[in-house]
């Protein structure tokens, strides 16, 4: 592997048709404190991972603004903006009582609420991309929808979409906005959102999987995952994160660090290319672990 790595060797994804990134991105969540709450053990370490990402490549930034809460977005604010050529997206609608403690606000006044304080944090004009973190059960989602369509038509946005959502959902939000993007968890081991990403691919929807690299048991001696790992000369987590970037030309996996080194380490699978039949045999190995 080459001594600097860079996330161009992904290849490239255009989000709602015309925001070109590379495909490998990073995800700012684990540059906060524990349970995603507070700031950062190692403030000036996670400063230097984000100012670290244009030197790899990495040109898109998922964050939300239930990190820390607010954490992330300062810090992204504080080690990159002005952005030139990243692009930054968070998300709104989870509400922080304490860490671990996630509640979704769907309000219509409350969403708009998010997006114009996340302009203000993040020192943009206008968000990139901006998801609803999660539908509010307690809210029609149309009402929820709708206001992101507002957005939309004012410029506060430039494209938007939705995180944990299913088939069903996505269909419903598209008939009032334009789905950029869908970020559902998805992996190696964990596939319950693979019928959510066959229809993003089929509709040319960008797919961001949230927790990217676990490989679970499938790394133990005497595995596929171990043999790949063996021949790549490479670490369990690069060849899982390789294998999830060959899944799909519409995945954007957003592997998160809080250390340079191991961002570099993420980055590095961008520059892994998994066989044929080593994909297969991994698919098969982690479906039969499932």
């Amino acid at each position: 592997m080459s001594a600097t790595p860079s996330a161009a060797e992904s290849g490239q994804f255009k989000i709602g048709g015309d925001l070109t990134v590379n495909r490998l991105g990073f995800g700012a969540m684990r540059i906060t404190g524990e349970g995603i709450w507070g700031p950062p053990t190692d403030r000036e370490e996670a400063l230097r991972v984000l100012r670290r990402l244009p030197e790899l490549g990495v040109d898109f930034i998922d964050t939300a603004d239930s990190y820390g809460p607010f954490v992330s977005e300062d810090l992204i604010a504080e080690a990159l903006a002005p952005y030139d050529d990243i692009v930054v997206a968070t998300k709104g609608a989870l509400t922080r009582h304490g860490p671990g403690i996630w509640q979704p606000v769907g309000r219509p006044e409350y969403l708009r609420q998010c997006v114009l304080m996340s302009l203000r944090r993040l020192k943009l004009e206008q968000i990139p991309l901006w998801q609803l973190h999660r539908i509010d059960a307690k809210v029609p989602r149309d009402e929820q929808f709708g206001v992101i369509a507002d957005m939309l038509k004012e410029g506060l946005i430039r494209h938007a979409g939705l995180s944990q959502v299913s088939v069903e959902e996505i269909q419903a939000a598209r008939k009032v906005f334009p789905v950029a993007t869908v970020q559902n968890l998805y992996n190696l081991i964990d596939r319950s959102s693979e019928t959510v990403l066959d229809y993003c691919q089929a509709e040319g929807i960008g797919f961001i999987p949230w927790f990217p690299l676990a490989s679970g048991n499938l790394a133990k001696p005497g595995t596929a995952l171990d043999a790949i790992v063996r021949k790549q000369e490479a670490t369990p987590s690069q060849v899982a994160l390789a294998w999830v970037l060959k899944r799909s030309p519409v995945m954007l996996p957003i592997p998160g660090t809080s250390k340079v080194a191991h961002l570099e380490d993420n980055v590095r699978a961008a520059e892994l290319t998994l066989s044929d039949e080593d994909f297969r045999a991994l698919d098969s190995q982690a479906k039969a672990e499932a």
